[in-house]
């Protein structure tokens, strides 16, 4: 039996994607090993979101290519699809892949080992305008099941190479969507987060269908799902019709992650983005309305070509005027091949760590005070897994819906399954909470009950 290992770097679509592509290499009888031993096949899953991503990509393709000179090594992902020409010149690359056609990998493989020659499957991205179907029915490590619904990007931020890794939005069939959902609630999970590489536009390239019509039928039609969660939607993409959906919504969580990757309004506007701090603010105002209590994470990139102490501050006080719960904050990196990178004012590193350090603070001050709201409170959850910082500890850890991290004393059993917990201590990034009951026996009895 041969074996395969595989390594991904990046993103939650490019682990959803080789989740995807070890289900072809299963079908075909292979094995999969740990990355760190021996191994037949290696595919490298890659990332080029920053050129940084692309350096981790080469020395992770080198560790495999050190670990068995003689093993085939398969090349795919963003740093593919972008640089092919860059990744063939590794000398012991076998096949490249971009982020298309993934499906005829295995060809690839046997037509490599027939003819020992390098092979570089990489198309035009940019001339796709079809959605590559790759099913996964469960997940290798995972209680959360990730659904990804759309491929590509039209937006062509400045500072973004994506669109050119990812080719233009393309949104997947929705009774596609509805039957993988209805796959992985068979198979035992109860939260799906809906994923993409710009997942609120879902529907933009769809007659008479939308985001909207999407989470309404995947409520209506899939049986025994108990949690949606939308991985990240732009403040562009929140309608109207999104918002009074995810208001009437008992299975859409209270939890949404928007990027504002600036609070300025001359910044966005360097940056192309399709909104202003004016629209976002009205946008998240309607949000909070329509779900009280809702957790609003976003992404912010600080440190733009250009951006004053003025500008940066812009950002700072939107951030605390609008309690967002938490934040993932970036230091702007110059990507080859995007219009920022061209900008002529780059900002000093040291002057982009010391605006990281201050965003941070008052990212983690802001966490705790919004889960100082639960305190006391019951909250549900699903256990992922034992405590990781001590697994031998008899504590449990997993997301309440609105994404608080809770650590709490549990079997194993709980693990995956719905339950309430009440929450003893908030904190940041744990809350401490104890176990209450578990939600599937009481919906039973207060069914009964009725």
């Amino acid at each position: 039996m041969s074996s395969v290992a595989f390594h991904t770097l990046g993103c939650k679509v490019n682990h959803y994607e080789t989740e995807a592509i070890w289900q072809l290499f299963q079908k075909q009888g292979y094995e999969r090993v740990d990355f760190e031993s021996r191994s037949d096949v290696y595919v490298i899953n890659t990332c080029t979101v920053t050129n940084t991503g692309d350096k981790k990509s080469r020395q992770v393709i080198r560790r495999a290519i050190r670990k068995n000179p003689d093993a085939v090594i398969c090349v795919t992902g963003c740093y593919a699809q972008t640089s092919p020409a860059e990744i063939m010149a590794i000398p012991g690359v076998d096949v490249v892949v971009g982020t298309q056609d993934r499906i005829k990998m295995l060809e690839y493989i046997e037509q490599y080992k027939q003819e020992r020659q390098p092979i570089n499957g990489v198309g035009n991205i940019m001339k796709n305008r079809v959605y590559e179907e790759l099913d996964v029915p469960s997940f290798t490590d995972r209680t959360r099941a990730s659904l990804k619904i759309q491929e590509g990007c039209n937006n062509f931020c400045t500072f973004c190479i994506i669109p050119w890794a990812r080719g233009l939005m393309r949104s997947r069939d929705p009774k596609e969507v509805i039957r993988q959902a209805q796959q992985l609630v068979n198979a035992g999970y109860k939260e799906i987060v809906l994923t993409g590489i710009h997942t609120g536009g879902y529907g933009e390239d769809l007659k008479d269908y939308n985001l909207a019509a999407l989470l309404r039928d995947l409520e209506s039609q899939v049986k025994g799902l108990k949690r949606l969660r939308i991985s990240s939607i732009e403040a562009s993409q929140l309608t109207d019709e999104v918002i009074e959906v995810i208001g009437n919504s008992k299975l859409v969580v209270r939890h949404m992650h928007i990027p504002l990757q600036s609070g300025s309004d001359t910044v966005l506007k360097r940056m192309r983005r399709k909104y202003t701090m004016a629209y976002y603010a009205e946008r998240l105002e309607r949000l909070k309305k329509a779900l009280p209590g809702l957790a609003v994470t976003s992404d912010v990139i600080v440190g733009f070509p250009g951006e004053t102490e003025e500008e940066f501050m812009e950002t700072y006080n939107f951030i605390k005027k609008h309690k967002f719960s938490e934040l993932h904050v970036f230091p702007y990196s110059m990507r080859t091949g995007t219009p920022a990178a061209r900008m002529t004012d780059q900002i000093d590193e040291d002057v982009k760590n010391d605006r990281v350090h201050r965003l941070i603070s008052l990212s983690d001050q802001l966490a705790k005070e919004y889960a100082s709201r639960f305190e006391n409170g019951v909250l549900e959850i699903i256990p992922e897994e034992a405590y990781k910082e001590d697994p031998e500890s008899g504590l449990l850890e997993g997301y309440t819906d609105n994404y608080m991290k809770v650590v709490f004393p549990g079997t194993k059993d709980m693990i995956g399954k719905l339950i309430r917990v009440k929450i003893t201590k908030a904190g940041y990034p744990y809350n401490e909470g104890k176990f209450v009951r578990e939600m599937e026996k009481t919906q039973e009895t207060d069914s009964m009950a009725i």
